[in-house]
């Protein structure tokens, strides 16, 4: 049976608004599924690119692993690790909005909220990885046998100035007790000798590189004074993540993803990462193992009351002004529930493109 025009009209309509609204669910933001978007399974996409910045201490290794995973996958974002020597310099491209993520340490990243920076803390890169390093031939047990010595510190903006001098009330010494002065982490081992400095605090590899010289020694592991130690944390400009949330979802997962990996593969990632930092992969080896638990990479959610800690010592040494809140100083959604390690091939090593000093 032939049917009437007007009713053949009235389907074709409906079946074109059938196929709509399949369409738009397909397209509609949040509708993809989220394990889908993230291991690459979309299609005809164009994938997306975000420079991340980080300088090369172990602290920001998830940075590069990252890199190196968003570029022999197809997940939905690709990322530029951009090495830097120094965080002021970061400092400056976030404030300008030269920069939307970075690698910073958490009293900066207070410091650039304080200053009304438009950042927040998405996630951390990793736990513990700093240490108090004494020149070796320096006798003492304690940091009150090295009263009258000179330590250095990378920046009065680090959890390493925090650290040292939270432990130096602790054991009963005087602000000037100890003289600190501030030094670029690359220098400090080499300035760990007779005539120059008696010690510092500083985030690895710098330690190690002290240790294996044989110029210092640790006396004290920031682990075993501070339990799930923080220094660094990735801050994303909220600029970012009002208008691109699936970059940042991206490259959150990414950071967390490529802690689990490195936990699992930590010879391999001293392999990944050393082309990055420019640093010896037998020197970042050393880092990942001696002791294993010398720097971790997993608990990468930071918490209210850990990161509340690390205001109020910088509120007490007036390093820090006023008190951010926490839902201010910090965005936590992205991190994912699921934490499964980035699939990594290691037989590419080598023919991915690394992105240049700043």
């Amino acid at each position: 049976m032939f049917r009437s025009p007007s009713v053949k009209i009235a389907l074709g309509v409906v079946l074109v608004l059938a196929v709509l609204a399949i369409l738009h669910l397909r397209h509609e933001p949040g509708s993809m599924d989220e394990e889908a978007f993230h291991r690459g399974a979309t299609q005809g996409v164009a994938r997306q690119t975000l420079t991340v910045a980080f300088v090369p201490v172990t602290c920001h290794l998830t940075c590069p692993v990252t890199d190196f995973a968003s570029k022999t996958s197809t997940t939905g974002t690709e990322f530029d690790a951009l090495r830097f020597t120094e965080f002021p310099t970061i400092a400056e491209a976030l404030t300008s909005k030269k920069l939307e993520a970075a690698f910073l340490t958490v009293p900066l990243a207070m410091k650039l909220r304080e200053k009304g920076v438009p950042i927040k803390i998405c996630c951390l890169g990793h736990r513990d990885g700093s240490e108090v390093m004494v020149r070796k031939d320096l006798p003492g047990t304690s940091l009150r046998d090295m009263k009258g010595r000179t330590f250095a510190i990378p920046g009065p903006y680090s959890n390493e100035n925090f650290f040292l001098r939270t432990l130096m009330r602790q054991q009963g010494l005087q602000p000037d007790d100890i003289k600190i002065v501030v030094m670029p982490p690359p220098d400090m081992p080499t300035a760990l000798r007779p005539g120059g400095i008696d010690g510092f605090v500083v985030a690895e590899p710098f330690c190690s590189k002290a240790e294996l010289d044989g110029s210092g020694r640790v006396l004290y592991y920031a682990k075993d004074i501070w339990p799930h130690y923080i220094s660094c944390a990735l801050a994303v400009h909220e600029d970012l993540i009002r208008d691109n949330p699936e970059v940042v979802q991206d490259l959150v997962r990414g950071i967390v993803d490529s802690g689990e990996w490195t936990e699992r593969n930590r010879a391999d990632a001293a392999r990944l990462v050393a082309p990055y930092f420019r640093q010896d992969p037998k020197l970042l080896n050393y880092v990942l193992t001696h002791p294993r638990d010398r720097v971790t990479y997993r608990m990468l959610t930071p918490g209210d009351d850990e990161m509340q800690r690390i205001e109020d010592i910088g509120i007490g040494l007036g390093v820090l002004k006023k008190r951010i809140p926490m839902s201010e100083l910090m965005d936590k959604r992205f991190i994912p529930k699921d934490i499964v390690p980035v699939k990594i091939d290691m037989s590419k090593l080598g023919t991915v493109p690394i992105a240049g000093k700043s």
